[in-house]
């Protein structure tokens, strides 16, 4: 809330909590739980956690928009999407709203691959990008190893600029993501 760009924006984004605290409530669940196995084995609590990550991948930079699921992405900056956690579901909207590349780190290992957009897999591990070379892009491990965070992150950035003009990412090559087009049923997925 700190970091939105106006008071419009902040409100937007309080209004959508509250809004997903109510949806939650009628289901007989709170925000605060933890429903993903994965997440529980990876030593997360709550999916509170989780976002918590999720918001430091987003840096400093001000929020400027909070966007509906699918809601075209209409101008720069960091942009809040309405949408689940869960993968699929979550990407599809975003490629809807116009992401022509996807970021997807990993800390567990998922082998998600989109084919209506590259999806650069990103292991957060040097363990999980050795165990899984085949399916990863870029291990970001390396920063846990030692190797200069500047170094990496011109090294992924590099890799961005390299699949965006057309080199495939390892999904791609291997022919994954067809299956993973899956836009939000709402009463499906919370």
């Amino acid at each position: 809330m700190r970091r939105a760009a106006s008071d419009q924006v902040r409100q937007r984004l309080a209004d959508l909590i509250a809004w997903w605290e109510s949806c939650a409530a009628r289901s007989g669940v709170t925000l605060d739980n933890n429903p993903s196995v994965g997440n529980k084995v990876g030593g997360l609590t709550t999916i509170y956690e989780k976002s918590l990550g999720a918001v430091a991948k987003g840096g400093s930079s001000p929020l400027v928009e909070v966007l509906d699921y699918a809601q075209p992405v209409e101008g720069p900056g960091l942009v809040f999407m309405d949408s689940p956690g869960y993968d699929p579901v979550s990407v599809t909207g975003q490629v809807a709203g116009g992401c022509t590349l996807v970021c997807f780190t990993t800390g567990r290992g998922s082998a998600f691959g989109f084919c209506a957009a590259p999806s650069l897999k990103i292991a957060s591990t040097s363990e999980l990008y050795a165990r899984m070379e085949e399916d990863m892009d870029f291990d970001a491990g390396q920063v846990l190893e030692g190797c200069d965070i500047d170094e990496a992150a011109a090294d992924l950035l590099a890799e961005i600029v390299a699949v965006a003009s057309g080199k495939p990412t390892k999904s791609e090559a291997q022919g994954i993501g067809e299956d993973e087009f899956n836009p939000w049923n709402r009463s499906g997925v919370l």
